[in-house]
């Protein structure tokens, strides 16, 4: 596209093939002449000017590029204003708001918690409720609580404004891509008055801010793009800078973030070979092309990421429900928890009693109690258990294989020594056997025996230090251990399923026959009670920045795989979404409730699916032609550069954001799709645009305008009054279901999947 003098290389990729054909490279001037001067390929390839190409039809071509700053001004206000209005309702605690309004407060009163998306989202609803005097006060303990006198609609508001720019970013996107201010404008509309989008944008949720990123990284990278005529310029550095930016935004806000990271990755990769390919840079110019993109478009998102996790620990420094999620080593740094500025021996001794606490996420510590295994249930011995909580009966006394007790100092314990682990409130020794686990029955029964620590060979174990070597001691709070059965040879094993009512809903602790390291097999140290041995300040055991970073990432990604869908729980598959299937109840069951309800606008979404397969149809057809060498006039050729350049960015945009749902093994929600629904509608108006332009195929002037005029007009009614008819789900529903008499949503429940 020429804008000011530039051209994007998406919309000349046709013409960009040619260029590398070339035995002499032309100079920039040329280049950018040549692709911008219309053109018309005979079968053979050969260029010839097109009759159209005049001065003045470039002057008139460049101007309608230009963003029209009325309609630019009208998209921004109506986005404002459907986005902002009626932000206060419901005054009550809507869906997920339990989750991430309850975070804001944790950052606000600096205690520690656990979340399975990084922390970026979050910090920013703290700093708006903290900027608009919200105190963290309000517990945010389940949907339906009501906020009464505490300031909560202001983190909404934050929310919504950013919610605001997706029309506006959808705007001027559409236009570079397009050239076209129709396109555009379709695009802003359908994102305008959708209630999906709307909805979304409302409450204190990371979506917003997630979707805003994401589309903020797209617009950049379309206006870096733009600059390819005019390299390392204050405007180039600027654009590719804060497409860094917003890839860092949107990866801090939620993992998803990757898909439009990838989306720019591929981007960046097809702009470099056009560079590459330019016969005019040398070698010099195109590594410093390289390496501005390794600093703007890596090491900077590194950077800002990083410092999104720096602030994040820093804040986060006070003891909270999110220790039990870490490791000893990590929670030894938050205040209030009982290892910070502990002091205990370095390296575990026999005669210590110590608490040994399972490495997987919520694997709990090594537990024991006086109560049985019933009858059924293996043999009826002690219960072993992981317990997620601190507690007395999770101390344990470590004894040499036979029952000397040790005098004077202490031998250390080795990788590959035998051991006794005694309980120490019951006396009674950990034991495995061939009896089958409670639940998970290819393992065996891990239980309590022995009397005063008098046992049987079934109760020795040999510890093993994760990448160690034999004779290496045990390091408190640092070594991952492993504890092996001398008799079976399984592995001692948390494995997260839990109990029955007899077992106290505890976690189940099973010996495992497969011996393949993972988190649920490995063990560290935790608290250590030796007063034969010199203690150690535990802050020097602290781990490092990048150790805690790490950390943080391993315990998130094995926290998002881990979710599953709970009883009862409203869950979709990927397939639903596109079709809008099934909605999300965000507010309220019953005809006296407000109720609010997360369901996109049907025309919009069944537009924008239609349109899906119409734009592969067009492709595919515009494809045909140009190989066939069928002589196509200067218009057609702008259309299928169009079509197959920023056309086909932004459908690698829904593919990149919607495909990998399919192989994803966590639970997933109707409100996933939202990212990939942006890209969609984006698409739509960019094919839409082109169809309508493409009447004159059909009809001869005037009628051909009449028809692209009347169709545009048609279908901002047609969404309009789908809006006017649905707008409802959104600003909330009060009376009579749908289903009932007098409701005013009576005959909307197109499909019997909804419910509202």
């Amino acid at each position: 596209m020429a804008k000011e003098g530039c051209v994007s290389l998406w919309h000349n990729k046709r013409e960009t093939s040619s260029v590398r054909n070339r035995k002499v490279s032309p100079s920039v001037e040329q280049t950018h002449q040549s692709l911008t001067a219309p053109v018309s390929k005979n079968k053979q390839g050969d260029q010839t000017p097109s009759s159209n190409g005049s001065p003045a039809d470039l002057s008139a071509r460049t101007r309608a590029d230009s963003p029209n700053i009325l309609l630019l001004i009208l998209v921004t206000g109506l986005s404002f204003a459907t986005r902002l209005y009626k932000i206060t309702d419901p005054p009550h605690v809507c869906w997920d708001e339990t989750h991430f309004g309850k975070m804001g407060s944790y950052y606000i009163n600096r205690t520690f918690f656990f979340d399975v998306h990084p922390p970026l989202g979050k910090m920013l609803i703290a700093l708006a409720g903290y900027m608009t005097g919200y105190d963290g006060t309000f517990p945010f303990v389940k949907p339906g609580d009501k906020y009464e006198h505490h300031n909560y609609w202001r983190m909404r508001g934050f929310c919504a404004v950013l919610g605001s720019f997706l029309p506006v970013f959808a705007f001027l996107i559409v236009q570079e891509l397009s050239r076209s201010q129709n396109a555009a404008v379709i695009a802003a509309t359908l994102l305008l008055f959708d209630t999906g989008c709307i909805t979304i944008s409302q409450y204190i949720l990371l979506d917003p801010i997630l979707m805003f990123f994401i589309m903020a990284a797209v617009l950049s990278m379309v206006k870096f793009n733009q600059q390819s005529c005019r390299p390392f310029t204050a405007s180039w550095w600027l654009w590719l800078m804060l497409c860094g930016a917003a890839l860092a935004g949107a990866l801090g806000v939620k993992f998803v973030g990757l898909f439009v990271i990838l989306l720019v990755g591929l981007n960046t990769v097809g702009d470099l070979w056009g560079v590459l390919g330019d016969l005019s840079l040398s070698l010099m110019d195109v590594a410093k092309h390289f390496l501005a993109r390794v600093v703007g478009l890596i090491l900077l998102p590194l950077l800002l990421y990083g410092t999104i996790f720096a602030v994040h620990f820093v804040l986060l420094n006070k003891s909270g429900p999110g220790d039990g999620f870490f490791s000893s080593a990590f929670q030894s740094r938050l205040i209030g928890n009982n290892l910070y500025n502990a002091s205990m021996p370095e390296y575990l001794a026999y005669g210590s009693v110590i608490t040994v606490k399972n490495l997987r996420i919520a694997g709990g510590y090594l537990h024991s109690h006086w109560h049985l295994y019933p009858e059924g249930i293996g043999a009826k011995q002690q219960q072993v258990t992981a317990y997620l909580h601190k507690d007395y009966n999770n101390m344990w006394l470590v004894r040499k294989p036979g029952n000397e007790t040790p005098s004077g100092t202490p031998d250390l314990v080795r990788h590959g020594d035998l051991i006794r682990l005694e309980h120490k409130e019951t006396t009674r020794n950990l034991h495995s056997h061939l009896h089958q686990a409670p639940l998970t029955k290819k393992h065996f029964q891990v239980t309590g025996y022995g009397v005063n620590g008098m046992g049987d060979a079934n109760d020795l174990w040999k510890v093993e230090v994760c990448g160690g070597r034999k004779g290496d001691l045990v390091k408190v709070l640092r070594s991952k251990v492993r504890f092996l059965h001398k008799a079976t040879g399984c592995v001692l094993y948390s494995s997260g399923k839990t109990l029955p009512k007899w077992g106290w809903e505890q976690v189940e602790v099973t010996c495992s026959p497969y011996l393949k390291e993972t988190p649920s097999s490995q063990w560290n140290i935790e608290d250590h009670i030796n007063p034969r041995l010199p203690n150690i300040s535990i802050s020097l055991l602290k781990p490092n920045f990048l150790e805690i970073l790490l950390e943080s990432h391993i315990v998130m990604i094995r926290g998002n795989s881990g979710l599953k869908p709970k009883d009862n729980e409203m869950n979709s598959k990927p397939w639903h979404w596109p079709i809008n299937y099934q909605g999300l109840r965000f507010s309220g069951v019953n005809e006296t409730e407000n109720r609010i309800y997360l369901l996109g606008n049907p025309v919009v979404w069944w537009v924008n699916l239609a349109t899906l397969g119409l734009y592969l149809i067009m492709v595919a057809v515009a494809s045909v032609a140009i190989q066939r060498g069928i002589p196509l006039q200067q218009k057609r050729m702008e259309h299928s550069d169009v079509l197959r350049g920023g056309g086909g960015l932004l459908f690698l945009g829904w593919l990149l954001h919607y495909i990998p749902f399919y192989v994803m093994g966590r639970v997933l929600y109707y409100h996933h799709y939202f990212p990939a629904m942006l890209f969609s509608t984006m698409l739509t108006g960019v094919t839409l645009d082109i169809l309508l332009r493409s009447a004159d195929l059909l009809l001869c002037q005037p009628y051909s305008d009449w028809l692209q005029k009347g169709g545009q007009m048609g279908l901002l009614f047609t969404v309009l009054y789908s809006f006017h008819l649905f707008h409802q789900l959104s600003y909330g529903m009060t009376g009579p279901l749908a289903h009932q008499p007098g409701s005013a949503m009576a005959g909307l429940k197109w499909m019997d999947s909804w419910e509202f």
